[in-house]
């Protein structure tokens, strides 16, 4: 468990805001800022404690400042933070100096800031005696929207949050927290899904579930396509719209991974499952030179996205070695190269097995991690993994779900799914 025993969260979300409002809040970093100042003014070189900083430096900051008693408090706590950041690093044997203040940005908890669910709004404490801000949250039309999870839920409460003012918008990252679940028990007979990453498709899970690229490389290459036109232009202008541009992009990418890792949660939810294991992500920007969606940091960030939702659901997230997951057959273990003639097609040169090469990549991963024994020592008891009509035991061979069940096929299973599944060396029904 962490130190606080919560897990903790963060939905970015722009604020639509009036230009009243706008003023007001505009006028809070300001105090803010120096609020901040005041505090590491006093504090530096004494004390570092949030308790320690509050007590010495409260009063200087509502004197020199029209911030409320919560924001001061909240500010001496800012500038606690800062200070013991600069500790730790001198500590390391990193040149530090005292903080200075330069970022629009404000923090808000519970006592200064009011979220709306029913309304998607949020009210916010402005300096002094001022009114508050009331502003809606602007969230995506649907509502699979990562932000959603936490808006909508009885489990999440909201927390400390940080109002960012950014190329021209405002932004607040709002902190949700829960209890924390332990994931590390024993689970008997436990189910992993696998999930393979690939080029045209961002991720496939071991029950067929395909989360394509199609989209978000379509998107990158017209983001591809303003930028060039605009670093034709090399004007000061066409810079800064260079990088609201980058920003934007940014942004979008971070918000198909989250789209992305929600869907894989969804899966091993549907599942029953109780861990998720992918292939281990070093050297895999060399495995998948042609994978055109991702930036240099999005296969970490996929993952990075689903091992902390999964945390919060009680599940576990781990990696195996991605040896011959792309030209080993899930049906029948033969192993060669000309199993995979093409990328994103797999036919095996023995059993004739025919798939799409991402999906039987997931079911190998999956698999490999099982047979590999990697789940003993991180006691979890998982011995099979999920496949869309029944799970797979290594040892065991293929079990369909009950019939009648909320997970059992619409329709027989196909061959692929299940009589394939038993012809595999050394499985029996």
């Amino acid at each position: 468990m962490s130190g606080d025993e919560y897990h903790r969260r963060t939905a970015i979300t722009r604020l639509a805001v009036s230009p009243t409002d706008e003023a007001l809040l505009r006028e809070t970093v300001e105090e803010w800022k120096q609020g901040c100042q005041v505090a590491v003014d006093k504090a530096w070189g004494r004390c570092h404690t949030k308790s320690d900083v509050q007590q010495l430096a409260y009063d200087d900051v509502r004197a020199s400042t029209g911030l409320g008693s919560q924001h001061a408090i909240l500010a001496c706590h800012q500038a606690a933070e800062n200070i013991t950041s600069c500790i730790s690093r001198r500590q390391d044997g990193k040149k530090v100096s005292k903080p200075t203040y330069t970022s629009p940005t404000v923090k808000y908890d519970s006592r200064s800031m009011t979220v709306f669910p029913e309304t998607d709004q949020v009210s916010l404490t402005t300096h002094g005696d001022r009114a508050r801000v009331r502003a809606d949250l602007v969230l995506p039309d649907d509502e699979d929207g990562y932000q959603h999870q936490y808006l909508d839920s009885d489990e999440w409460e909201p927390t400390e949050s940080t109002l960012h003012y950014r190329n021209g918008d405002w932004y607040l990252h709002l902190g949700f927290r829960k209890p924390e679940q332990d994931t590390e028990t024993m689970t008997e007979n436990g189910t992993v899904l696998g999930v393979d990453l690939g080029v045209k498709e961002i991720a496939v899970t071991s029950t067929a579930r395909f989360f394509s690229a199609g989209e978000l490389n379509h998107k990158r290459r017209e983001f591809e396509r303003i930028r060039g036109n605009l670093q034709t232009h090399g004007s000061r202008n066409a810079h800064r719209t260079l990088q609201a541009v980058s920003g934007r992009e940014a942004e979008y990418v971070k918000h198909v991974l989250h789209g992305v890792a929600n869907g894989i949660i969804e899966e091993a939810l549907r599942y029953d499952c109780d861990g998720i294991v992918f292939e281990e992500l070093d050297g895999i920007r060399e495995r998948l030179p042609r994978a055109a969606w991702h930036f240099e940091w999005a296969f970490d960030r996929l993952y990075r996205y689903v091992e902390y939702k999964a945390e919060s659901e009680g599940l576990f997230v781990d990696t195996t070695h991605p040896k011959d997951t792309s030209k080993r057959c899930a049906e029948c273990g033969f192993i060669h190269d000309d199993n995979r003639p093409a990328r994103d097609s797999f036919e095996c040169q023995q059993c004739g097995n025919q798939n799409h090469a991402d999906y039987n990549a997931a079911k190998n991963i999956a698999e490999m991690y099982l047979r590999r024994g990697q789940q003993i020592s991180r006691r979890r008891g998982v011995s099979q993994y999920a496949l869309k009509s029944g799970t797979v035991t290594p040892n065991r061979g293929y079990t369909p779900y009950p019939t009648g069940s909320r997970l059992s096929p619409r329709t027989s299973p196909t061959r692929n799914e299940a009589s394939r599944e038993c012809e595999r060396v050394g499985w029996s029904r």
